[in-house]
């Protein structure tokens, strides 16, 4: 049971600062998008869009660039959680 617990606290202390750019990335420029239709002028910022989706200039990751976001979005959130739960259980022993 340690081993696992170390596994997924390894596996997330190496994923976290990899994830950590595309991340902000698609969060920065789905919102700065978004305010450009709201000013009217989506149009002119297109290419906020493209990076939004995974297209970097000749690099073309569309196809998988929501999906590999989307995992480890939910690889992150679900190692993150069970650390969590696991100090938890510490502190409530250390509370009886």
């Amino acid at each position: 049971m340690a081993t696992i617990k170390a596994r997924l606290r390894h596996f997330h202390y190496i994923l976290a600062p990899i994830m950590f750019l595309p991340i902000l990335l698609t969060a920065i420029t789905g919102s700065l998008f978004q305010i450009a239709v709201i000013t009217g002028k989506s149009e002119d910022f297109l290419w906020l869009l493209d990076l939004h989706r995974g297209k970097f200039g000749s690099i073309n990751l569309e196809l998988i660039y929501p999906f590999l976001n989307a995992f480890g979005v939910l690889f992150l959130a679900v190692t993150g959680i069970m650390m969590w739960l696991q100090i938890n259980k510490k502190l409530r022993k250390l509370h009886r």
